[in-house]
């Protein structure tokens, strides 16, 4: 069958890199891909929300199956676009209908969905424009840190944690009333902060039955120690060390369950992937978040150990046979560190050739932010490279990436040297 992926980033790649190896797949394109995909597939040029584009390029490349990366075109409904289109309709899209992709659109969905099916999170309330000062007033009510979050899609960056109450309450009007975050952040919500570490637990779901692939725990902030800014990830680890038998259960039993039932119930089509962001607190799994899409860079640790053929997998969700399918998992650890462009997440130039990539032995080399151009691999995005190894123990596996790393270079190249540091 011929595929085609939208999206750019390392996920896309690591999709390309997974999707490639099955017999199934005849041809692949990926739209609008990257360097890395180039290598293993057809790259199409167009934006993932341009529909009518989209459109265009699975009729003329005979595409049997789109694998949606990114959060906007599910958020933006590409999956009820191909559903309502009499050309399209018969043709699978791996991805949630509209509906249920306002579970990462809107926090405040997320969580007024949470609170309806008790599953456990974070205490929060809402606020908008108009209600900024009882904003303030509510977090009075809270001890520090405060955690005020956009409710719209930010690109991973509209969450402000802060430990001073007047500088919450500045943020808390700079995101309502002078749109920091755009209309990202034209409703604010507030909720109290939960202590503990966090992990991702990822779900495949066909909308009646779920499977549950391995758990990874990723580093958002730029700086060592876990300081700084967030970005959109610096590298991950997967498995968690931490997630025992009794807490996968309990993820399982409180968290999952009713996740899959409570879409069933509220009637919210869902075929796709599930990244459930938690914090252990305690020995409790809680909710912080979550994504209608596979995470990055968790995805470039969690495929890798998945060895069943992923077009199958995918086949099964979109036929509703899902419940057939038994899933396998390497044993071994994998992990995976972001290479960036220096000054990343804020201002940073593009166009710096990137060397090396020849010289990596032993580890995955996934594009991100990285093109081609005259023959020259050169930087694009801000999150540009993930290198990622495997190894008996998760330690291993690190100190093979960070070798890997050190054959590679590009001008203002930075990466983080503590990934997994607090395991």
């Amino acid at each position: 069958m011929n595929i085609l992926i939208l999206g750019s980033g390392g996920r896309e790649h690591t999709f390309a890199w997974k999707i490639a190896q099955s017999p199934l797949c005849k041809n692949l394109f990926v739209a609008p891909g990257n360097s890395g995909t180039a290598e293993i597939a057809t790259n199409i040029d167009l934006r993932v929300t341009d529909f009518g584009a989209i459109k265009s390029a699975v009729l003329s490349n005979h595409v049997n199956m789109v694998v949606v990366g990114p959060e906007d075109p599910l958020v933006q409904g590409v999956h009820d676009f191909f559903l309502k289109d009499s050309e399209l309709k018969h043709i699978p899209v791996i991805g949630p209908q509209k509906a249920a992709a306002e579970l990462e659109g809107s926090k405040q969905f997320a969580k007024e969905f949470m609170m309806r099916h008790q599953i456990p999170t974070a205490a929060y309330q809402a606020f908008d424009r108009n209600t900024v000062e009882e904003g303030c007033a509510f977090l009075e009510t809270l001890n520090p840190p405060y955690v005020l979050k956009a409710d719209g899609l930010a690109a991973g960056k509209g969450v402000l944690i802060l430990n001073d109450l007047e500088e919450a309450k500045t943020e808390l009007r700079n995101m309502l009333v002078d749109s920091k975050f755009g209309d990202a952040s034209s409703r604010v919500v507030i909720e109290e902060f939960l202590d503990g570490i966090e992990l991702s637990c990822f779900v495949l779901t066909d909308g009646e039955s779920y499977k549950i692939l391995p758990t990874a725990k990723d580093y958002k902030r730029i700086g060592e120690g876990d300081t700084g800014l967030n970005t959109g990830g610096m590298g991950a680890v997967s498995p968690v060390p931490f997630a025992t038998p009794d807490f996968l259960n309990k993820i399982e039993e409180r968290i999952v369950k009713p996740t899959v039932s409570g879409l069933k119930k509220d009637n919210l089509p869902y075929k796709g992937f599930i990244f459930i962001g938690l914090i252990k607190v305690g020995n409790d799994p809680k909710v912080i978040e979550y994504n209608v899409r596979m995470g990055d860079p968790e995805t470039e640790v969690v495929l890798p150990r998945l060895k069943n053929d992923l077009v199958e997998v995918f086949n099964a969700i979109s036929n509703q046979t899902l419940h057939k399918v038994a899933i396998e998992i390497d044993e071994r650890a994998a992990t995976t560190i972001m290479m960036v462009s220096g000054g990343y997440p804020e201002a940073y130039e593009k166009g710096k050739e990137i060397i090396g990539l020849d010289q990596v032995e032993d580890s995955i080399v996934f594009h991100a932010g990285a093109t081609l151009t005259d023959d020259k691999i050169v930087t694009s995005g801000g999150r540009v490279i993930a290198v990622t190894s495997y190894g008996k123990t998760y330690q291993e596996a690190i100190k093979k990436s960070y070798q890997n790393i050190e054959k590679l270079h590009f001008d203002k190249m930075y990466y983080r040297k503590d990934i997994g540091f607090d395991l």
